[in-house]
């Protein structure tokens, strides 16, 4: 089954026409620990979480069950909370390529469990977040984590930092969701009225 790469995109478009609360269920990959946050709201408001936490399996188990592991948790989270939207890390080259493989793995299986749901999946990369959150792409984990915790109006930053990260994954999608949606509803105009060049015609 093919699916056309907008298509992923109009869901968000028209919930953010709306101006209703999105939920979006924010997915930092990983296969020791794998970090979930469910935020629900609107750009320029306040936001809440709904829920955070990590998926995990353990080392020493083959890399099909931990995939499997993996997937079914993301199913338990997405069949309680019921998002809008999925956002996932964009996986970003690193030297432990063992790493980067099984982060790569893990966000392949938060965006086919999306998929499957048909619902939509942004990617963000790390210094997006940092850079939504806390206003500087080169961000520390606790500088983010205790950003989250003043964002969402948390009594404690989440534990473990999968999970913050995982939160500031979805709040950075709220906010960026509109602006995103207008750059893409402007393209398309651009498109639609650009002129078109005749076929067939021979010198």
């Amino acid at each position: 089954m093919s699916v056309a790469p907008d298509s992923l995109h109009k869901q968000v478009i028209e919930v953010s026409q709306k101006g209703g609360a999105v939920r979006v269920l924010g997915v930092d990959p990983g296969l020791t620990r794998c970090g979930i946050g469910v935020v629900e709201g609107v750009a320029g408001r306040p936001l809440t979480m709904l829920g955070a936490g990590v998926v995990r399996t353990p080392v020493d188990a083959d890399l099909g069950h931990r995939l499997l592991a993996v997937e079914e948790g993301i199913e338990q989270w997405l069949d309680e909370h019921r998002p809008e939207c999925v956002a996932v890390e964009r996986v970003f080259s690193q030297h432990n390529v063992r790493t980067v493989m099984g982060t790569a793995q893990a966000s392949a299986v938060a965006m086919l469990c999306a998929a499957r749901r048909g619902l939509p999946v942004a990617l963000h990369t790390p210094s997006e977040v940092k850079a939504a959150v806390t206003g500087s792409g080169r961000a520390d984990k606790a500088q983010v984590g205790a950003m989250v915790t003043r964002l969402l109006r948390l009594n404690a930053p989440p534990r473990p930092a999968d999970a913050a990260d995982a939160l500031a994954l979805a709040v950075c999608h709220i906010w960026r969701a509109p602006a995103q949606n207008r750059l893409q509803q402007a393209a398309a105009r651009l498109r639609a009225a650009a002129p078109t060049s005749p076929k067939g015609r021979t010198a």
